[in-house]
């Protein structure tokens, strides 16, 4: 498949797993493969190794590769990874190039980590990340990476690989109007959160990332089901029972919504460990809460709205194109 091919074909939800480190804060890779292999059994439409909420920003180039081939060898093709890359120029063409060797599908390019980049070196940055490879590029426009509809144009006419765009900044109005400006020249993906499912898909992308698909697989594919189906009702019921909660807890400190879910997945019995600087650890009244909300978690699979949605994921993945 050409590049737009490939991400023309990413509808649903992608799972993002964490990155499980020992008490040590080493890289846990077992740890790893364990929860790969059980997201790998769900209807994702591709798993992301070594992004946002698997803390990229903490791990070395050796460690990112080891992630994203770890990645790949365990979903031994029943997923396509995406893996994330970034930082500034020379590592994040470091990255790209150990990414497509341990067989990514896709590159997700994080922003340069200088804050007052111009247009043009905020271009050159990507343009270069996208040459660097064959792999088709996603750009995750998230803090400091604010982009214009036409801006999107510009890049998009600079990049021949770019092909899909992941919008991190969570303003549904500028979303809608690059959307529509562009047309169908990019894959459209929402990737702020759970918590912005209902807008995303009400503006018409094609799938979200979901950090819930660690810890609730069934959950975030009903998420992204009903978004797809525009039911609305049903969808803001999960919402309203699921992910407010969860959210509300994650907004008490900057860095929660990664220590928090792994908090989660060890509550319910997933190896993620703590984890590593600059982010810190959920505070113990916010675990307390984190444990009373979690029950709620410990019944989705006998959730009617859940398993219905599963269903019709499951139908629609398998049926022919």
């Amino acid at each position: 498949m050409t590049p737009r091919e490939f991400t023309a074909s990413l509808h649903g939800v992608f799972g993002f797993p964490v990155t499980p480190f020992r008490s040590d804060l080493s890289l846990d890779l077992p740890a790893h493969e364990r929860n790969v292999d059980e997201m790998a059994n769900h209807p994702f439409c591709a798993l992301v190794a070594a992004g946002g909420t698997g803390e990229v920003y903490s791990l070395s180039p050796d460690e990112i590769e080891q992630v994203i081939a770890t990645t790949v060898r365990v979903a031994a093709g029943r997923l396509p990874v995406v893996a994330g890359t970034g930082f500034n120029l020379p590592l994040g063409l470091d990255v790209a190039h150990r990414a497509e060797r341990a067989g990514a599908a896709c590159l997700l390019a994080l922003p340069p980590y200088y804050i007052q980049a111009p247009e043009e070196g905020l271009f050159q940055f990507y343009e270069s990340i996208g040459k660097a490879s064959s792999l088709p590029l996603m750009v995750y426009s998230r803090d400091w990476a604010v982009f214009s509809p036409q801006m999107v144009a510009r890049l998009a006419d600079r990049v021949p690989t770019l092909s899909a765009w992941k919008e991190g900044q969570g303003d549904a109005r500028r979303y809608q109007r690059i959307m529509q400006y562009n047309g169908d020249r990019l894959a459209w993906f929402g990737g702020l959160g759970d918590d912005c499912v209902p807008g995303y898909f009400a503006v018409g992308v094609q799938a979200y990332t979901s950090s819930i698909s660690n810890i609730a697989p069934l959950l975030s594919i009903a998420l992204a089901e009903a978004g797809l189906a525009r039911d609305w009702d049903r969808l803001n019921q999960l919402m309203q029972r699921y992910v407010h909660p969860l959210y509300a807890l994650r907004e008490r400190a900057r860095g929660y919504e990664v220590s928090m879910i792994k908090e989660a997945m060890e509550m319910l019995g997933m190896p993620a460990g703590p984890v590593r600087p600059p982010l810190m650890a959920s505070r113990p009244q916010d675990l307390t809460d984190l444990g009373a909300v979690i029950e709620d978690y410990r019944k989705i699979a006998d959730d009617p709205i859940v398993n219905e949605l599963n269903k019709a994921a499951s139908r629609r993945m398998s049926s022919p194109v």
